[in-house]
């Protein structure tokens, strides 16, 4: 029988036995429907946002979308390969400067990391002009206690790798930096953690605003906030809480997998 309070365990497929070959196509996919999702929940203004997934046999690349294009039109074909100087390896597609130089100074920094998902959401980009971290108010809200950090700096659209070296520093060893004036930015050990806690943070970030904009919010105490983050905050939370998304959209929308 499993514990109440035991953290769910990431299942291993990013390094079990399988092939390079079967585990980027797994990586892909789960890429390409996070970038459906990501549509679907309104993360797709203009070309901001970009979600990156480390390759599986060389740790210095990574996939990407394509610049401009629409994230709910995504599909695993579409990505792009993009090796450590930002340059296109795999598709016919040019790749989003910014997203060069945020993400590959955040995979440089944390080897531990697969994926990193950042967007230009409503939520996360308003709450991110108060400076401030997220408050324990609820549960979903505790995944995020004392595991991320703040980039209290704003200097313009990141075109520069010194700028995304910057952001990964206030990241550190967290799941999750909120980009003052500019919005969020998650990590995971999967791409399906990576892509939830971006879902969940800007709807915590909802939550607060809600929550200050109605009266004076009653915090979790820290005992409990510490207790809740250790039951709902792991890597393996994420990656469970991912599922059924994956399955929602690539029943409802199955050409992302060609």
């Amino acid at each position: 029988m499993t514990a109440v309070n035991k953290p769910f365990e990431t299942p291993r497929f990013n390094d079990d036995a399988r092939s390079p070959q079967a585990r980027r196509l797994t990586l892909k996919q789960r890429l390409a429907a996070a970038f459906r999702l990501f549509a679907r929940y309104g993360y797709d203004e203009g070309v901001a946002g970009h979600i990156t997934a480390r390759d599986p046999e060389r740790p210095d690349h990574f996939w990407v979308n394509p610049f401009g294009m629409y994230f709910g039109h995504i599909k695993v074909s579409d990505l792009l390969l993009v090796d450590g100087d930002g340059e296109v390896v795999k598709g016919r597609a040019r790749v989003n400067r910014a997203a060069f130089a945020i993400h590959s100074q955040v995979h440089a920094a944390r080897p531990d990391v697969i994926a990193a998902a950042h967007s230009h959401s409503m939520y996360g980009r308003t709450f991110s002009t108060l400076g401030k971290k997220l408050d324990p108010l609820t549960q979903d809200a505790c995944a995020f206690y004392e595991d991320h950090g703040l980039f209290d700096d704003y200097t313009g659209v990141v075109l520069e790798t010194s700028e995304g070296a910057r952001i990964a520093e206030a990241l550190g060893d967290r799941k999750a930096v909120i980009l003052r004036n500019h919005g969020l930015l998650t990590v995971g050990k999967t791409v399906d953690a990576a892509a939830f806690w971006f879902i969940s943070m800007d709807r915590c970030c909802q939550s607060q605003l809600m929550a200050e904009a109605a009266g004076t919010p009653t915090l979790i105490g820290p005992d409990n906030a510490k207790k809740t983050a250790r039951q709902v905050g792991g890597d393996g939370a994420g990656w469970l809480s991912f599922q059924p998304l994956f399955a929602k959209i690539t029943a409802e929308e199955p050409d992302l997998l060609e």
